[in-house]
C-alpha cells in the first residue's frame, strides 16, 4: 500500500496499455529492462500497480528479491485500451507473491488478462501443456514511491511528479575492471535495436531507483551505440541497460533484444555513448498457437531449473 496518488490521465495509462517495461538492479548497480504485460493491473486506491510472471521465467524475481526497488515504465499506446500520449513512469518497492490465492488468480488476473489477451487455451492437452504458465504464478506488486508523466511519450516537456521530487543523478561509476569498451559487437546491435520499434533506457537514478527513458539508437563510430532522448541523460558514465521491443495483438509476433553494458554522457545532455556488454535476444512465433506452445515449453523448463537451483540451495 501507498500514500502515492495519481491524476485520471495516468490512470487511464495503468489501466489501459497491455505493456509496460520493468526496470531492476543489477548486483553491480546497473540496470536491466524488459518488457512485461501488466494488462491493466493497478489500484488507484492503494496506490500499487501489479503484474503476473510464471514461476518458469523467475531470474528477475531472484534480483527484485535483492533488491525490491523497481520501475514500471508505460511508454506504449500500442493495443492499449488508453489514448493518452502520456508517458508513466511508476518507481516503487515491490512484493513478490508467490503463492498467490487462487481465487485472485481466477477473479481478478485471468479476466484482465482475458480482456487484453483473449480466452485462455482449455481443453485436456492445453490444461497439461499450460499448467506451469497458466497455475505457476506469482503476482507482483508495487507499491509507487513516486510516479512521473511526461506529456508525451518521447519524454519531451516538463514532467508531473507526484510523490517526492525527482532526485539528482547518482555519482558516476568507477569503470568495471574489464573496461568500458564494448563486449558484443555494438554496430550490428544497434543495427538490431534499430529495426524494433520501442527503444530505451534504464540506469539507477541518486536514490537508487531505476530510470527508463525513450531513447532511439543508431550505429556509433567504432564500437559504440549512440543514444539519443528527448531529456536529459545523467552526466557521466555508468551502468545501464537497453531494451529494444515489439509486439502485436495479444503479444503475438513478440520480439525482445536487451544489453547490459556502460553510458556515457559528457557534451550534450540529450545524447550518450553506450558500450554493450551482454546481449540477450527472444523472439516468440507470429501465430497464437505456437505462441502458446513455446510458452508452455519455456515455463517447463524454467520450472525444472528453479527446482534444481532450489535443490542445490538446500
Amino acid at each position: 500500500m501507498s500514500d502515492v496518488t495519481w491524476s485520471d490521465e495516468v490512470d487511464e495509462v495503468v489501466s489501459g496499455d497491455l505493456t509496460a517495461c520493468l526496470a531492476y538492479a543489477t548486483p553491480a548497480g546497473g540496470c536491466v529492462v524488459t518488457p512485461v504485460a501488466t494488462v491493466g493491473l493497478h489500484d488507484r486506491v492503494d496506490g500499487t500497480v501489479s503484474f503476473t510472471t510464471s514461476l518458469g521465467f523467475g531470474k528477475k524475481l531472484e534480483r527484485i528479491g535483492r533488491d525490491p526497488r523497481i520501475a514500471l515504465a508505460y511508454h506504449s499506446r500500442t493495443h492499449s485500451f488508453a489514448s493518452s500520449p502520456q508517458y508513466v513512469l511508476v518507481q516503487g518497492h515491490a512484493s513478490v507473491d508467490r503463492n498467490p490465492d487462487r481465487a485472485l488468480l481466477e477473479q481478478t488476473i485471468r479476466p484482465a488478462a482475458e480482456r487484453f489477451l483473449g480466452p485462455a487455451q482449455t481443453g485436456v492437452f492445453w490444461d497439461r501443456w499450460l499448467r506451469e504458465y497458466y497455475q505457476e504464478r506469482v503476482v507482483v506488486t508495487v507499491a509507487a514511491h513516486r510516479v512521473v508523466s511526461w506529456p508525451d511519450q518521447g519524454c519531451a516537456g516538463q514532467p508531473t511528479v507526484f510523490g517526492p521530487p525527482l532526485p539528482g543523478d547518482a555519482a558516476s561509476h568507477a569503470p568495471p575492471k574489464n573496461g568500458t569498451a564494448a563486449r558484443v559487437d555494438a554496430v550490428r546491435a544497434a543495427r538490431r535495436l534499430d529495426r524494433l520499434p520501442h527503444q530505451l533506457l534504464g540506469y539507477l537514478g541518486g536514490d537508487g531507483f531505476p530510470m527508463v527513458l525513450p531513447v532511439t539508437v543508431t550505429p556509433g563510430a567504432g564500437r559504440v551505440i549512440h543514444v539519443a532522448s528527448g531529456c536529459d541523460l545523467p552526466a557521466g558514465g555508468r551502468r545501464a541497460g537497453v531494451l529494444g521491443h515489439r509486439y502485436g495483438p495479444q503479444l503475438i509476433g513478440l520480439a525482445v533484444r536487451q544489453h547490459t553494458g556502460w553510458l556515457d554522457v559528457v557534451a550534450d545532455p540529450n545524447e550518450g555513448l553506450y558500450f554493450p556488454h551482454t546481449e540477450k535476444s527472444f523472439r516468440a512465433p507470429a501465430n497464437k498457437t505456437l505462441l502458446l506452445l513455446a510458452n508452455g515449453l519455456l515455463a517447463k523448463k524454467g520450472m525444472r531449473a528453479a527446482r534444481r537451483a532450489s535443490e542445490a540451495r538446500t
